[in-house]
């Protein structure tokens, strides 16, 4: 066996939209990409039945079925694709230098440019009934996915601003909008909170809670419980959004690279460089506020075009020492 470390011209860690767009983009450019795919090869849609809204696509398209295209596109431009997860990484504060990664607590690699693609993971109750029908009615993203309960009574989990502008967002389209806010109060500021409120087709419940979402296959209704009083009620819904938050997927990188208070990657201007030279941050990992699959991929592909002119810059340095 080799004692060798293998030195890679553009890692890209985490697939997904953003990963894939950027190894697309970063093949073309024969920066010969490996990526390592993460815990959940093809991020966060591939629990999403349906995908209506990405460019392309006029009858629509499955999640798992577009992160499969999307893999085989960038395979044919010469991405390497590898199932495995980046455990812990060493980044170079030097530019020009060497980025050291271990994949899965063993494998030492290194890297000239990295692209990190890790996404963020929506926080869900923890209910049994819940994740069972994930997928099957009950969903993150109202946005994404509020198109296919044009008309129906939906209801939503969440304080928040987020909460409350999916909510208004939902009460468009659907014809009953049933939230659900834990306290006896909302954390929304008090524009988004005015909004809910004049909202006529939104009831909000407060000091309530989600008991189980019911349904066999898909969702047909929702158990709330008061959380003071302890009296449950159920009410017929076909959608369930839980908008309580976010965590991006960042924890390995900690201590190395910016991020902000909620651990979301901080990249420079308009670009997609993170603080350390050839870093670069796309996707949901460092986009706390539009989260869509079509804004994944253009900064996946602002990362590799980024990865190409830092690696351009260093080679013509070198040249003309």
């Amino acid at each position: 066996m080799s004692d060798t470390i293998e030195r890679i011209k553009c890692l890209i860690i985490g697939s997904g939209p953003a990963g894939y767009t950027a190894a697309i983009y970063a093949s073309r450019a024969d920066l010969k990409p490996v990526m390592y795919t993460g815990m959940e090869p093809g991020g966060q849609l591939t629990t999403t039945t349906e995908v209506d809204n990405f460019p392309g696509y006029p009858e629509g398209i499955d999640g798992p079925t577009m992160m499969v295209q999307l893999q085989q596109q960038a395979e044919r431009f010469g991405t390497e694709v590898r199932i495995g997860m980046v455990t812990s990484v060493e980044f170079s504060k030097e530019v020009g230098g060497i980025h050291k990664v271990t994949v899965d607590n063993s494998t030492q690699i290194e890297a000239e440019t990295i692209i990190i693609s890790t996404g963020a993971t929506a926080k869900y109750l923890g209910l049994e009934s819940e994740q069972r029908l994930r997928g099957g009615g009950v969903s993150a993203c109202a946005v994404c996915d509020g198109f296919f309960y044009k008309g129906q009574d939906v209801a939503i989990v969440g304080a928040g601003d987020t909460a409350a502008e999916e909510a208004t967002y939902l009460a468009n389209i659907c014809s009953k909008v049933t939230m659900l806010v834990r306290k006896d109060h909302m954390r929304a500021s008090k524009a988004m909170q005015h909004r809910v409120n004049s909202t006529p087709n939104i009831e909000v419940h407060y000091n309530t809670e989600v008991d189980e979402v019911l349904g066999t296959q898909v969702v047909e209704g929702l158990r709330m419980v008061n959380n003071q009083t302890k009296e449950k009620q159920d009410i017929e819904i076909t959608g369930l959004f839980v908008a309580i938050g976010h965590k991006p997927n960042t924890d390995i990188f900690k201590g190395q690279l910016d991020m902000d208070d909620t651990g979301y990657l901080i990249t420079e201007g308009k670009s997609t460089k993170t603080n350390l030279p050839g870093v670069f941050a796309a996707g949901d990992v460092q986009d706390k506020e539009y989260r869509q699959a079509v804004t994944a991929a253009g900064t996946g592909c602002m990362a590799a075009l980024d990865a190409e002119r830092y690696l351009a810059t260093i080679e013509t340095s070198v040249e003309t020492i």
